[in-house]
């Protein structure tokens, strides 16, 4: 049998590691937990490198924009509701950290029956069987209401619904997205796809209500991007479609308009990093300046988490 070559590894140039520049030092590895440690100190616990970082940064990002007065945006989907966040969202909103929250109707759909009759989220396999699933006349009449009324009065979708919880005094006011945001003032709208929710299927739901009130919170929306330039942010919580394709129209919208919508960060926290999160929020929107973040995990663990981040960062 015929030997083959085999390359001279005597000839390889070698170093010694400790004069080598390196990536990873003791000095950012974690620390150990101890009982007692507080926020501040279990942060600080983290080792100093990549998505721990990257966490702290956003954090970070949203104090110094509350600092500056410009917007921070959160996108969000259903299942962020659905996991209980929630009264996490409402308290950064009163305390200041949140100017804007734009939602699927799926979000606006569970935060309102949480808010109404405190639970949410059906049992989709079993009444898919017999077609009871999303035939809850009250959540349709109050969302499709809330539409007709928007269109009507020419006022957003999103700040209707909120004004009708506040109106019945919804037993669970006290922790909905949609009742805090209408009492603080500031824009929740409501990004509607005909068809992807359950109101939809009521013989109370109007289209062109619909679309009306639908299109009128994207003109809101975009009124906020607008003003991000320079410090501001965007996080998506749990969109994997229709909000961050609603967040890059509006990109383009404004700097079509003349508005310099450049140097902000973005976030994505998710999951599963989907497509269309990491392309149309962390990646285009920021290549003429600024920086995009792409954080995996799930809701109920990365929310209160970045809240506390923030609370930490901003000493609160």
């Amino acid at each position: 049998m015929k030997p083959y070559e085999e390359i001279d590894f005597n000839k390889i140039h070698t170093y010694n590691a400790s004069q080598r520049s390196s990536k990873v030092l003791t000095t950012l590895e974690a620390k150990p937990f101890f009982k007692g440690m507080s926020m501040s100190e279990f942060l600080n616990s983290l080792p100093s490198m990549l998505k721990a970082n990257d966490l702290k940064t956003v954090a970070l990002a949203i104090v110094k924009a509350k600092e500056k007065k410009k917007p921070v945006i959160v996108m969000l989907g259903g299942h962020v509701i659905k996991t209980g966040c929630s009264p996490i969202l409402t308290d950064l909103a009163k305390k200041g950290f949140i100017t804007h929250f734009a939602s699927n109707g799926s979000a606006a759909i569970h935060d309102t029956e949480l808010a109404r009759v405190g639970h949410t989220s059906e049992d989709v396999a079993s009444q898919l069987t017999d077609g009871s699933f999303g035939m809850a006349s009250d959540t349709a009449a109050l969302v499709n209401g809330a539409a007709k009324r928007a269109s009507k009065l020419k006022r957003g979708f999103g700040q209707t619904v909120g004004a009708m919880l506040i109106e019945e005094n919804a037993p669970f006011n006290n922790r909905a997205l949609l009742a805090n945001a209408f009492l603080l003032e500031i824009p929740y709208t409501l990004h509607i796809a005909i068809g992807t929710d359950i109101v939809h299927q009521h013989p109370d739901a109007d289209g062109a209500s619909i679309g009306d009130a639908s299109l009128r919170d994207f003109r809101i929306f975009v009124a906020s991007v607008a003003k991000l330039g320079n410090g501001g942010v965007v996080l998506n919580l749990g969109s994997a479609v229709i909000m961050p394709e609603v967040f890059l129209k509006a990109i383009s919208v404004a700097r079509n308009l003349g508005y310099e919508v450049t140097n902000f960060a973005t976030a994505n926290f998710d999951m599963i990093q989907h497509y269309r999160p990491v392309t149309n929020v962390v990646n285009r929107p920021v290549l003429q300046g600024g920086q995009g973040f792409s954080i995996t995990g799930h809701h109920e663990i990365m929310i209160p988490l970045l809240a506390a981040a923030v609370y930490e960062l901003a000493k609160v």
